[in-house]
């Protein structure tokens, strides 16, 4: 089993989901320590591979949290966000530029 491991800014933004959306998220999490994949669970295209997003619903909106699996032995948790785009399930592109900045802060810093 592998040890899942948070950015700290991805750690806060988590803490302001809804409850029942963090352990829907959290149960995503285990799953992947644990080498298997959630449901809930897609690769998030236009990165490079081992990069997912974990998405969880509640009344107050569409929640996703984006982890990456190759790069280190720790699954890296690199960003919470709450999905406010109206078009459709793409990931807005403002997310997918910090999400590659943090992975590529991580990357420099797990050297």
């Amino acid at each position: 089993m592998r040890r899942v491991s948070w950015l700290k800014p991805a750690w806060r933004e988590f803490e302001d989901f809804p409850e029942k959306v963090r352990r829907h998220i959290a149960f995503g999490l285990d799953r992947a320590a644990a080498g298997d994949k959630a449901g809930n669970v897609k690769p998030l295209h236009g990165l490079e591979g081992g990069v997912f997003e974990i998405s969880a619903d509640d009344r107050s909106g569409t929640y996703r949290a984006v982890y990456a699996v190759k790069l280190d032995v720790d699954i890296w948790v690199v960003h919470a966000f709450q999905k406010k785009s109206v078009r459709g399930s793409k990931t807005p592109q403002r997310e997918i530029d910090l999400i590659r900045e943090r992975i590529k802060r991580l990357r420099e810093s797990l050297r």
